[in-house]
């Protein structure tokens, strides 16, 4: 199969970081305000999330609409996964970060240690998109857990937590530009675009008295998928195609 992972353009980013808004926002508002509950909520993104990616893994080449849903699915069921960790086991968001972090390290071994990489721009076989799938669940869940470590248990609360995880980001351009390892440093953005973007939904929706600017989770979550479906419409005519990669080049 061609290649099933997109160009990491700026586009990329942006979508990446609206869908963590909208998973982060999304499933607050279906569990909380619709009223489903955590562990139904959870049930039904992650049907959901696993029809939308035996969708994706039939596919021969990266179909955009479909990658950029499977993405948002996951963001949503990530945040369930972590969600019902704190809330309904009472498992401490220090346990929790720790252990995502244990089994993101612990794909990323085993995905090295059968495939020898740990590129996205070699997602050509079954079993290399399984693993990259999983990693990404894995980022998702260590994402939003350390984000409501830092924003929540930490009490940097969420403008603090935007400024932190968009300095790190940069940190971590800044340190790919100057020659550090490609994929390294794409994965490492890539995880800290979960908290960024969880940190900067809870910044906008949450109620002032939390310290939000209280745009409620509908507006919120509207507002971000309006600019995921215009940008991956952008993307899908292939008008983006040309633009160079952002911390990412070919051996990534």
């Amino acid at each position: 199969m061609i290649n099933k992972v997109p160009e990491v353009t700026l586009a990329f980013w942006v979508i990446k970081i609206m869908s963590t808004t909208v998973g982060e926002t999304g499933a607050d508002y279906l569990a909380v305000h619709v009223g489903l509950g955590t562990a139904p909520t959870g049930g039904i993104m992650m049907a959901l999330f696993l029809s939308a990616l035996v969708a994706q893994m039939r596919m021969r080449r990266y179909v955009p609409w479909l990658y950029w849903l499977t993405v948002l699915l996951v963001s949503i069921v990530g945040t369930q996964i972590t969600d019902a960790l704190t809330d309904r086991l009472e498992v401490s968001l220090y346990v929790s970060t720790a252990g995502f972090a244990v089994a993101l390290a612990a794909t990323f071994a085993i995905w090295y240690a059968v495939e020898r990489t740990l590129s996205i721009r070699t997602i050509i076989t079954s079993r290399r998109e399984a693993f990259y799938w999983l990693a990404i669940l894995f980022t998702f869940a260590l994402g939003t857990a350390s984000g409501d470590l830092a924003t929540e248990a930490l009490g940097l609360g969420f403008d603090v937590g935007v400024i932190v995880f968009s300095v790190l980001i940069a940190v971590v351009a800044l340190t790919y530009r100057l020659g550090a390892n490609a994929v390294l440093t794409f994965w490492l953005a890539y995880i800290l675009t979960r908290p960024l973007g969880a940190s900067l939904g809870d910044l906008m929706s949450q109620a002032q008295t939390y310290g939000g600017l209280g745009l409620g989770t509908i507006y919120t979550s509207l507002g971000f998928l309006t600019v995921i479906v215009v940008l991956v419409a952008f993307l899908s005519i292939g008008a983006n195609r040309s633009r160079p990669g952002i911390l990412l080049n070919e051996e990534v």
